[in-house]
């Protein structure tokens, strides 16, 4: 199994990290485009590997793309970090080109590959790697769902003052501070449904600082976040590569689900061998699908950004 990471920056470092140290892959290949940068992080990386105790083969390429060929599973991170006070919106601009040049290269030597799109603004670079490479919709998957999950259990767990893997939430909808939605109203402690837990006031908390979760480490860091997002793309590549059947939140395409057809959206869907391999109907209220349709027009509206450049 070889496994490629795209972009050597914090979020595809840390991603690789996991990936090793899970021995999820037999190759492991980090590329960046700065200059020896890859190649460092690899050797720094392989230096681990007697303490940890991975046996992993990880290299590290300056824009070579050879490098990366029979390529199974491809995480794609590259790209401009978020800066504070800007939103994902205002990274269209600029990662599209990246990200459109990265697919096309890593399938000139992986044309069987599963991408996984990490970069942001993610729902919209889902989208453009989906109709760029003419790919089959399951072999395109956008992280941002497992990560915006996490940052929910996490929520919880604060509140609730329980452990997060006793936790089931999930979050569906965009990858963004306003278009994000933590299901509250499903979510439970092993089995119980944590609203029995929680008052009116504390669930709305809990969903506010859920959806400001990004920003609020961005302000923090003064730059985007990068154990959660690394471990969230690494535990995608994990039920990719040992087709585990995991339900996760995963933005992919959608034909009519939740309403919703010709974008990219986070809903729930299990991931196994072959990519995404079936989106789970969960019923929504009233309000959780208004909330769903408000974010797919707001995620339709960058999308249509894409006409521009």
């Amino acid at each position: 199994m070889k496994v490629t990471v795209v972009g050597a920056g914090a979020v595809g470092a840390t991603c690789a990290d996991n990936i090793a140290r899970k021995e999820l892959a037999t190759e492991l290949v980090l590329l960046d485009i700065k200059e020896g940068f890859a190649e460092g992080k690899a050797q720094d990386m392989m230096q681990t590997a007697t303490l940890l105790g991975f046996d992993t083969k990880i290299s590290g390429s300056t824009n070579d793309y050879s490098k990366t060929a029979n390529s199974d599973v491809v995480v794609i991170t590259s790209g401009l970090p978020r800066k504070p006070g800007m939103t994902r919106e205002e990274l269209i601009g600029v990662n599209a080109g990246i990200v459109k040049g990265v697919c096309d290269n890593i399938l000139k030597f992986s044309p069987n590959a599963i991408i996984i799109i990490i970069s942001n603004p993610m729902d919209t670079m889902t989208y453009l790697a989906l109709t760029s490479t003419g790919l089959p919709k399951n072999k395109i998957i956008g992280m941002g769902g497992i990560l915006d999950s996490s940052r929910f259990k996490y929520q919880l767990s604060q509140h609730l003052n329980c452990s997060p893997s006793d936790l089931n939430a999930m979050v569906v909808g965009g990858h963004g501070d306003t278009t994000m939605i933590p299901l509250i109203s499903k979510a439970t402690w092993n089995s119980i449904p944590v609203t029995d837990f929680l008052n009116a006031d504390q669930q709305a908390q809990i969903v506010k600082d859920t959806m400001v979760g990004g920003a609020t480490l961005t302000a923090l860091l003064g730059t985007s976040a990068w154990y959660a997002p690394g471990a969230a793309g690494a535990a995608l590549v994990e039920a990719i590569v040992r087709d585990e059947k995991k339900l996760f939140t995963c933005c992919v395409a959608l034909d009519g689900e939740y309403g919703q057809k010709d974008i990219c959206l986070g809903v729930p869907v299990t991931i196994g061998k072959n990519g995404w391999e079936k989106i789970v109907d969960v019923k929504l209220t009233e309000a959780e699908q208004a909330a769903f349709n408000k974010s797919a027009d707001a995620v339709r509206s960058m999308n249509d950004v894409l006409k521009t450049l």
